[in-house]
């Protein structure tokens, strides 16, 4: 039997502004995935960080993207991200993306936002971020 009471059909988007350039959210919180557009300003980057719970896949839609990831034997490796081609994070795994000339916009499919984003380098001061946080940033929004 259908759950009817699940289903919409009004369309859903949240700006959220970074020291880094902008979030565009396209999922209300209430799905098992999420869906981001990440605009990151020429020049600019995010923290060095790892997710404790959360995946994410990673595709460069244009501009220059770069990605530090760390691979298997636990050392950073820094590359310019291909175009239309996707990068999977897995939770603990430590990463950071950068535009480098141009500013650059990156697709993020994951899992949902949950436990801490663990930020080990972060050029703008912010600190490990958590449920918490996330809970009382998106009520500020509203």
């Amino acid at each position: 039997m259908k759950d009817t009471g699940k289903f919409k059909i009004e369309p859903y988007v949240m700006k959220i502004e970074k020291p880094w350039g902008f979030e565009l959210i396209f999922s209300d919180g209430t799905s098992k995935v999420t869906s981001k557009i990440l605009h990151i300003t020429r020049g600019r980057r995010s923290s060095l960080q790892y997710h404790e719970i959360k995946e994410e896949i990673l595709t460069l839609l244009s501009g220059d993207g770069i990605l530090e990831l760390e691979d298997q034997n636990g050392q950073l490796q820094k590359f310019n991200m291909e175009l239309r081609k996707s990068y999977i994070i897995a939770p603990n795994q430590i990463h950071r993306f950068s535009a480098g000339a141009d500013d650059c916009e990156i697709m993020e499919s994951s899992t949902p936002e949950e436990g801490n984003t663990v930020r080990l380098e972060d050029d703008y001061g912010r600190g490990t971020e958590t449920d918490d946080d996330r809970k009382r940033d998106r009520e500020k929004l509203n």
